[in-house]
């Protein structure tokens, strides 16, 4: 992975630690596809849950891998502006329920406190993926500001 540029004030692992939406885009042949979807950066990919009824995203991985990745913070009133862009590759993978479970659990909290329709990834997690995104190029910019007062 090669870091393009780095003005973040904590290094790019903590950022990605963050429970923030990731954008990730795909190529298809009307044009580019962005997806908002959750993630876990772990062991230096960024991994997202695919259920059985998600068709698009994955089915324009298999076909053309090249994607890119946006991650951003964003708070009007603290005038923070934070973004992680990445450049890579992706494939659709088996699923782990194991790495499953930390992806949630990042955004649901503890997991008797899911709601209902989360718990039954795990009982049919043979037929649900993982997409794993490998970066080979990041930037990563801080682009604060002073607020106004709103």
């Amino acid at each position: 992975m090669e870091i393009v540029e780095d003005t973040l004030a904590v290094d790019i692992g903590t950022f990605l630690a963050r429970p923030l939406f990731c954008f990730l885009a795909t190529a298809s042949s009307e044009g580019p596809r962005v997806s908002p979807l959750w993630y876990l950066w772990e062991d230096g990919a960024l991994w997202i849950a695919v259920s059985p009824e998600t068709k698009s995203y994955p089915a324009r991985i298999e076909r053309d891998p090249r994607t890119a990745v946006a991650v951003v913070d964003f708070d009007v009133h603290r005038g923070l502006v934070q973004h992680v862009g990445m450049r890579g590759h992706a494939s659709v993978e088996e699923f782990d329920p194991d790495r499953a479970r930390r992806l949630f659990r990042r955004y649901l909290g503890p997991e008797q406190r899911w709601d209902g329709r989360f718990h039954g990834v795990f009982d049919r997690g043979d037929r649900y993926r993982l997409v794993r995104f490998e970066p080979e190029t990041v930037v990563a910019r801080d682009q604060s500001y002073a607020p106004a007062q709103l």
